[in-house]
């Protein structure tokens, strides 16, 4: 039946362990000299080109600037005149704001919000100017008037 030799109870095994970790020889890494070499590699001088075959970091295969977007289109140069002129000459704003529309339609170019405010400046500018000679008339043709009554010439 049972051997005397054998426990009645078979040992009971110890409770599941982690295995042994592997021991690494861990180094805190030096902190690197006042010019000594960076640990990453070298760094190229600010104004020096890298070697043949690299690519610095941030550029595309064939770039030679980093990141290079396309350009904006200009801005139409006729707007910009215009723009200013209806400061100083409200008629040659009108004249190169339309010309400028014009040229912006047709290149797609920017400065049509200049092109405009000098439109909508000059003509401002010169409705103010007509509306200053209407007063200015009417005010000298009747002080005009009113001396001529007073001053006892009759025609």
């Amino acid at each position: 039946m049972s051997n005397p030799e054998q426990p009645a109870y078979p040992e009971q095994q110890p409770a599941q362990q982690q295995p042994a970790q592997p021991q690494y020889d861990v180094q805190q890494p030096a902190q690197p000299q006042y010019g000594a070499q960076q640990p990453y590699g070298t760094q190229q001088p600010y104004g020096t080109q890298p070697q043949y075959g690299a690519q610095p970091y941030g550029t595309q295969p064939g770039s030679p600037y980093p990141y290079a977007y396309a350009p904006e289109p200009r801005t139409n140069v006729l707007a910009i005149i215009s723009l200013v002129s209806a400061f100083f000459v409200s008629l040659a704003a009108v004249i190169t704001g339309h010309i400028a529309l014009a040229q912006i339609k047709r290149t797609g170019e920017n400065g049509r919000g200049l092109a405009l405010a000098g439109l909508i400046i000059g003509y401002v500018g010169i409705a103010a100017g007509v509306l200053f000679v209407i007063i200015w008339f009417t005010l000298f043709f009747s002080l005009m008037g009113h001396s001529m009554s007073t001053s006892g010439i009759s025609s």
